[in-house]
Protein backbone atom coordinates (compact mmCIF):
# COMPACT_ATOMS: atom_id res chain seq x y z
CA UNK A 1 0.00 0.00 0.00
CA UNK A 2 1.28 3.48 -0.82
CA UNK A 3 2.00 5.41 2.37
CA UNK A 4 3.09 8.64 0.67
CA UNK A 5 4.71 10.25 -2.34
CA UNK A 6 7.06 13.18 -2.54
CA UNK A 7 8.68 15.17 -5.28
CA UNK A 8 11.18 18.00 -5.27
CA UNK A 9 12.97 20.18 -7.78
CA UNK A 10 16.12 21.95 -6.71
CA UNK A 11 17.88 24.85 -8.41
CA UNK A 12 21.50 23.76 -8.86
CA UNK A 13 22.54 27.45 -8.91
CA UNK A 14 21.14 27.85 -5.38
CA UNK A 15 23.19 24.87 -4.17
CA UNK A 16 26.31 26.29 -5.87
CA UNK A 17 25.73 29.65 -4.14
CA UNK A 18 25.35 27.94 -0.75
CA UNK A 19 28.61 26.06 -1.32
CA UNK A 20 30.37 29.28 -2.28
CA UNK A 21 29.04 30.99 0.87
CA UNK A 22 29.45 28.17 3.38
CA UNK A 23 31.89 25.69 1.78
CA UNK A 24 32.17 22.21 3.26
CA UNK A 25 29.95 23.22 6.20
CA UNK A 26 26.90 23.24 3.92
CA UNK A 27 27.75 19.83 2.45
CA UNK A 28 28.39 18.40 5.95
CA UNK A 29 24.93 19.58 7.04
CA UNK A 30 23.16 17.85 4.14
CA UNK A 31 25.23 14.75 3.38
CA UNK A 32 25.79 11.55 5.33
CA UNK A 33 29.37 10.50 6.00
CA UNK A 34 29.44 8.19 2.96
CA UNK A 35 27.81 10.80 0.72
CA UNK A 36 30.30 13.42 1.90
CA UNK A 37 33.23 11.21 0.86
CA UNK A 38 31.69 10.68 -2.59
CA UNK A 39 30.99 14.41 -2.90
CA UNK A 40 34.60 15.29 -2.04
CA UNK A 41 35.96 12.82 -4.62
CA UNK A 42 33.61 14.01 -7.37
CA UNK A 43 34.26 17.66 -6.57
CA UNK A 44 38.03 17.11 -6.77
CA UNK A 45 37.76 15.55 -10.24
CA UNK A 46 35.12 17.90 -11.65
CA UNK A 47 33.66 20.60 -9.37
CA UNK A 48 30.41 20.90 -11.34
CA UNK A 49 29.77 17.18 -10.93
CA UNK A 50 30.14 17.63 -7.18
CA UNK A 51 27.59 20.46 -7.16
CA UNK A 52 25.07 18.33 -9.08
CA UNK A 53 25.69 15.37 -6.76
CA UNK A 54 24.88 17.56 -3.76
CA UNK A 55 21.82 19.02 -5.49
CA UNK A 56 20.38 15.58 -6.30
CA UNK A 57 20.90 14.42 -2.70
CA UNK A 58 19.31 17.59 -1.35
CA UNK A 59 16.33 17.09 -3.68
CA UNK A 60 15.91 13.38 -2.89
CA UNK A 61 15.96 14.00 0.87
CA UNK A 62 13.36 16.76 0.51
CA UNK A 63 11.17 14.42 -1.56
CA UNK A 64 11.59 11.61 1.00
CA UNK A 65 10.69 13.92 3.88
CA UNK A 66 7.47 14.85 2.04
CA UNK A 67 6.64 11.21 1.26
CA UNK A 68 6.85 10.19 4.92
CA UNK A 69 4.83 13.24 5.92
CA UNK A 70 7.31 14.76 8.36
CA UNK A 71 9.07 17.45 6.42
CA UNK A 72 12.40 18.28 8.00
CA UNK A 73 11.54 17.54 11.61
CA UNK A 74 12.56 14.69 13.87
CA UNK A 75 13.19 11.93 13.34
CA UNK A 76 13.84 13.13 9.76
CA UNK A 77 17.21 14.81 9.43
CA UNK A 78 19.49 15.41 6.47
CA UNK A 79 22.25 13.11 7.67
CA UNK A 80 20.05 10.19 8.76
CA UNK A 81 18.66 9.85 5.23
CA UNK A 82 21.23 8.76 2.66
CA UNK A 83 20.91 8.30 -1.08
CA UNK A 84 23.07 5.37 -2.11
CA UNK A 85 23.13 3.30 -5.24
CA UNK A 86 23.10 -0.34 -6.15
CA UNK A 87 25.80 -1.90 -8.35
CA UNK A 88 23.39 -1.42 -11.27
CA UNK A 89 23.36 2.33 -10.60
CA UNK A 90 19.80 2.37 -9.27
CA UNK A 91 19.48 4.96 -6.48
CA UNK A 92 18.25 3.73 -3.10
CA UNK A 93 17.27 5.34 0.18
CA UNK A 94 19.43 4.16 3.09
CA UNK A 95 18.25 5.19 6.55
CA UNK A 96 20.19 5.45 9.79
CA UNK A 97 19.54 5.77 13.52
CA UNK A 98 16.18 6.95 14.83
CA UNK A 99 14.86 7.60 11.32
CA UNK A 100 15.54 3.99 10.35
CA UNK A 101 13.84 2.81 13.55
CA UNK A 102 10.83 5.08 12.92
CA UNK A 103 10.35 3.78 9.36
CA UNK A 104 10.88 0.14 10.33
CA UNK A 105 8.29 0.43 13.12
CA UNK A 106 5.77 1.53 10.49
CA UNK A 107 6.85 -1.03 7.88
CA UNK A 108 7.90 1.69 5.43
CA UNK A 109 10.13 1.13 2.40
CA UNK A 110 11.04 3.77 -0.17
CA UNK A 111 11.74 3.89 -3.89
CA UNK A 112 13.58 6.92 -5.26
CA UNK A 113 14.38 8.37 -8.66
CA UNK A 114 16.75 11.30 -9.19
CA UNK A 115 17.76 13.32 -12.23
CA UNK A 116 19.68 16.48 -12.99
CA UNK A 117 20.22 18.89 -15.82
CA UNK A 118 22.31 22.02 -16.07
CA UNK A 119 20.23 24.19 -13.74
CA UNK A 120 17.96 21.73 -11.93
CA UNK A 121 17.95 18.50 -9.94
CA UNK A 122 14.69 16.66 -9.38
CA UNK A 123 13.59 13.67 -7.34
CA UNK A 124 10.53 11.52 -6.90
CA UNK A 125 9.96 9.19 -3.94
CA UNK A 126 7.26 6.61 -3.33
CA UNK A 127 7.03 5.20 0.20
CA UNK A 128 5.14 1.96 0.63
CA UNK A 129 3.87 0.35 3.79
CA UNK A 130 4.52 -3.38 3.83
CA UNK A 131 1.51 -5.60 4.34
CA UNK A 132 1.27 -7.02 7.86
CA UNK A 133 1.00 -10.80 8.04
CA UNK A 134 -2.23 -11.96 9.74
Amino acid sequence: MIYGIGTDICDVRRIRASLERHGDRFALKVLSEAEFKTWKARSARWPERGVRFLATRFSAKEAFSKAIGLGMRMPMTWRLCEVGKLASGKPVIVLHGVLKDWCEARGLVAQVSVTDETDYAASFVVVEQKEKNP
